[in-house]
Order: structure tokens, then C-alpha cells, then sequence
């Protein structure tokens, strides 16, 4: 693979910018804004106000605050049970009925007990999302960790390393980079489930700022917050991209070849 296999290709720009361009120029022709659409212009105006005034600001420290904090502590939990799970056959058998009647469980339906348990703030979203980011971790681990080559565990018996040692010197060495393609996995859906906590219930972030300003007629403030959502998910993909090659070097870069 090459080295610039995983650069950005700014040419993909070419159809959003183009979008961008004939939305402007029709709503400039037609003057078709309304209480439910906005200019790319009004866009980016209200984007800088927001930007200007801190609102945005604040709200994408919430909205990743709450996400990175739930990923964290999935993938802590899921990476346990994960290894756990693909090292002990009897392990994974005991508990396969009841990680496949929960997993499909979604996470937002847990909103009401969270409420319940936690009320409003970040503790409930830190919650819903720790529960969504563990269920790629736990089963994309297992698979990982049940891959590892036998013979490298047979020679770690041989050596005398206990469970421990073959955990931290055979296993996890050997499992790490599907482990961080999972990570990556699960990063995305704790965003999501992130700001679809904020839309539904709670008061915080980039979520619950877009549903106030749809209620208050602001579709540009709204649209603006929706779009740069967007790149905030692309950053962080873009960045757990570059800390996979880092760590792992080109090998471990999954590619789809045209």
C-alpha cells in the first residue's frame, strides 16, 4: 500500500462545494428562505455568530465530552468481557443468550430509566452511550481475540507465561489492531447516540442547541449546527484514522480497492 493511500483527496469536495454553489444561486434567484430553509450564506452567517458567541463552542465540548467519556468507558468493559470472552469457550457459551437478547436493545430506549437513575445532565448521556460503544467492542474483540495464531499461545504454555503474561505479551499484541478498527467503530456510534440523547432529552450539546433552534423558526442556526456536526464526525474519524497508521503502521490499514 501506498503512503498516501489514506490522504485526503480534496476532489471529493467537488460535488458538496458544487451543491453548495447552485443552493446559493437558487436561493438567491427564487428567494425560496423560509422557516424551514436556509441559504448556504444565512448558513455560514449563523455559523460564525454561533462560533462568535460561543454557542457552538460550548455545545461541541458537551456533545464530545459525553461521547468520549461513554466510548471510554465501553470499550474499557467491552475489551474485558471481548478478551474474556475469546480466551474461555465455556465463558462465551454461558453468556451468549444474554449478549444476544441485549445487544439488539437500543440504546435510546434506555433514556427513560437513565432519567430515572441519573435525571438530566452528563452522567445520564455518559450512560446511554458507555452502553452503546460496548456492544462493538465486546463482540469485534471476541472475534479478535479468537483469531490469534493457536500455535503462539501453545508456545506461551510452553514458556510458562500464566494467563496474565500471555494476555499482555501474546494476546493483546496480537488482537490490538482489529481492537482499534472496533474502537473506531464504536467512536462513531457513541457521536450518534450522543446527540440523538441531547435531540430526545437531555439539555446539553449539539443536539439539544439544533432541536431549540428548529422550535424558535432558526433553520439556519440549525442547518449550520447540523453541518458542522458533520465535520466534527469526519475530524474525528480523519484522527483515529492517522493514530491507526501511527500505531500500527501500514499492514493494519484496511483499504477498499477499486
Amino acid at each position: 500500500m501506498s503512503a498516501n493511500a489514506h490522504r485526503f483527496d480534496w476532489r471529493g469536495l467537488v460535488i458538496p462545494v458544487g451543491f453548495l454553489v447552485v443552493a446559493e444561486a437558487a436561493a438567491r434567484a427564487t428567494g425560496w428562505e423560509s422557516s424551514m430553509l436556509a441559504s448556504p450564506s444565512g448558513i455560514v452567517a449563523a455559523f460564525w455568530t454561533a462560533l462568535a458567541d460561543g454557542t457552538i463552542l460550548q455545545a461541541t465540548w458537551q456533545t464530545l465530552a459525553t461521547s468520549l467519556a461513554g466510548l471510554f468507558i465501553g470499550a474499557v468493559f467491552g475489551i474485558w468481557l471481548g478478551v474474556l470472552l475469546g480466551l474461555a469457550p465455556i465463558a462465551d457459551r454461558l453468556l451468549e443468550f444474554s449478549i444476544e437478547a441485549l445487544r439488539p436493545v437500543p440504546a435510546v430506549a434506555l433514556i427513560p430509566i437513565a432519567l430515572l437513575v441519573f435525571g438530566f445532565g452528563f452522567r445520564m448521556e455518559i450512560a446511554i452511550v458507555a452502553f452503546a460503544a460496548f456492544w462493538p467492542m465486546v463482540i469485534l474483540t471476541r472475534a479478535a481475540v479468537a483469531g490469534v495464531e493457536p500455535r503462539l499461545l501453545q508456545v506461551a504454555r510452553a514458556l510458562g507465561f500464566g494467563i496474565g503474561a500471555r494476555v499482555r505479551k501474546i494476546v493483546l499484541p496480537a488482537a490490538l489492531p482489529r481492537i482499534f478498527v472496533a474502537f473506531r467503530l464504536a467512536a462513531g456510534i457513541a457521536l450518534i447516540v450522543a446527540v440523538t440523547v441531547e435531540i430526545a432529552a437531555n439539555p446539553l450539546g449539539l443536539g439539544y442547541n439544533m432541536i431549540l433552534a428548529q422550535q424558535t423558526l432558526r433553520p439556519e442556526l440549525m442547518l449550520a449546527l447540523l453541518v458542522w456536526l458533520g465535520i466534527v464526525g469526519w475530524a474525528l474519524n480523519r484522527l483515529l484514522l492517522w493514530s491507526q497508521k501511527r500505531l500500527f503502521g501500514p499492514a493494519a490499514m484496511v483499504r477498499i480497492e477499486r
